[in-house]
């Protein structure tokens, strides 16, 4: 439907448009203007004809002739193509056309001493009618009527082919015209739409990630200057773009270099918060709640370090899946068990078999399941189900459910609904790490992911979605 009506469509019709109302108008102006032309040369002639002819008739032999006169009268004026009667009061010539096709009006004006002529068309034939009347001069030079009135029919057939012949060559110019102006259309529409595709697909290439896209510049009309803004577009956007990855790849480099140097002084301060662990209760209060606060800290920084790393490793593209085939639902059970969470839980765990990365989904689950249990409320469920080609998990809890303005930043990193949790043991980036995990799972162009939504029954819905088929070769 965009094609049939697109530019180069809407180009022809207003080409073809403009040429069939151009056409119309000088043909039509064109016909009516030779129409008259013809027929006023063809009534001219005729009653010029006519007047001359009768001039021959003066000085009139009988003032008040009869039928006979009457006839040789009608005489003078008849030719091939041309009908004539006489009349003088009740006596007339011989009839040489039904005295019907002589309009009263127009006897009413030759009365009145005037030549007068109309053209009618009896049963479709075209004919012209004239009236003269015979004048006659009086002793003091007025002229008056001498009651003897002429009338004649002229056949206008030949005219009126005349005229047709004219229309149709009128309408065989404007077809031609029309055909020109098609083709004209299509030159101008080619014209016009090549540095328009270009521009599109050059756009398209741009908008594909292909930040080298550039357009020939051809003249220095509007289009031409529309394919300069797009290059220096592309061409800023491109710089922009380039600093953004130089950026994006320092920081990132920066947030590893860091992380992998946390972990040392972490790692050796690890075992002096175990044992500071050990001694608080035999602390005074005050010491005893510092040191349990210093190793909680210090779980929570390692906890950090470790979200960190992995992040990074998504970053660069160096994450990567060990892949087995399992039972999900005991994969799952597992989970639960290791945490300590099997009595929390309600699951519904049918067995389903995935070649997936075992680590990864159990990461994927406690993240979903120690959520729900944290920030939910009781009681929560987890549900597996799976069809030919996907697994899907859903973690549900009881809770209040999310706030719809939370809703699409709740994989964002570092992202904390509650700004009052800005200092609890989650980091921000436990949920961003579960849909990363999600997303290395691949079958083809078929890829893992992770959903939040509210349920219609109360409570936050967490859905993690897997190929069943997962294949190496998912890293960024």
């Amino acid at each position: 439907m965009t094609r049939l009506f697109g530019l180069r469509t809407r180009l022809l019709i207003a080409f073809g448009l403009l040429s069939v109302v151009t056409a119309a108008a000088v043909a039509g102006v064109s016909y009516v203007q030779a129409r008259n032309l013809v027929l006023q040369q063809s009534q001219d002639a005729s009653v010029r004809a006519t007047t001359t002819r009768l001039e021959t008739l003066y000085p009139l032999r009988n003032p008040a002739p009869g039928p006979v006169e009457l006839n040789e009268i009608a005489d003078v004026v008849r030719d091939r193509n041309t009908a004539a009667i006489a009349f003088y009061g009740e006596e007339r010539s011989r009839d040489e056309f039904p005295l019907q096709l002589i309009p009263a009006d127009l006897r009413w004006e030759v009365d009145r001493g005037k030549i007068v002529w109309q053209r009618i068309r009896p049963h479709g034939v075209p004919v012209l009618v004239t009236g003269v009347p015979l004048m006659v001069v009086n002793a003091d030079g007025s002229v008056r009527p001498s009651g003897i009135q002429v009338y004649t029919v002229r056949d206008l057939m030949s005219e009126e082919e005349d005229i047709g012949w004219l229309a149709i060559q009128s309408w065989g110019i404007g077809g031609v015209a029309l055909g020109l102006a098609v083709v004209l259309a299509l030159f101008a529409a080619r014209g016009v739409l090549r540095p328009v595709r270009e521009l599109s697909d050059a756009a398209q290439r741009l908008g594909g990630g292909d930040l080298e896209t550039r357009i020939s510049v051809r003249g220095n009309d509007e289009l031409a200057q529309v394919a300069r803004t797009f290059n220096e577009t592309a061409a800023e956007l491109e710089r922009h773009v380039t600093q953004l990855r130089e950026m994006k790849a320092e920081a990132q480099r920066f947030v590893a270099d860091v992380s992998h140097e946390l972990r040392t002084p972490l790692a050796a301060m690890t075992p002096v918060t175990d044992m500071l662990d050990e001694d608080a209760d035999r602390l005074p209060d005050e010491l005893g709640a510092a040191a349990r606060l210093v190793s909680q800290e210090i779980h929570n920084l390692g906890r950090l370090v470790n979200d960190l790393i992995e992040i990074s490793r998504f970053d660069s593209g160096t994450a990567a899946l060990t892949l087995d085939g399992v039972d999900l639902a005991a994969l799952v059970r597992a989970t639960l068990r290791t945490r300590g969470w099997t009595d929390q839980v309600d699951a519904d765990l049918p067995e389903v078999t995935a070649v997936v990365d075992p680590r990864r989904v159990d990461v994927v689950v406690a993240n979903l399941v120690g959520n729900a249990l944290r920030h939910g409320a009781a009681p929560v469920s987890v549900r597996l189900r799976a069809d030919e080609d996907w697994a899907t998990v859903e973690v549900l809890d009881s809770g209040p459910g999310l706030d719809p303005e939370v809703l699409p930043h709740v994989f964002a990193r570092f992202y904390k609904a509650d700004v009052a949790r800005t200092r609890s043991e989650g980091s921000g980036l436990g949920l961003a790490i579960a849909r990363e995990n999600a997303a290395l799972h691949r079958d083809g162009e078929h890829r893992g992911d992770l959903f939040a939504a509210n349920d219609p029954a109360g409570g936050a819905v967490f859905t993690l979605r897997l190929p069943r088929r997962a294949r190496n070769g998912g890293g960024e």
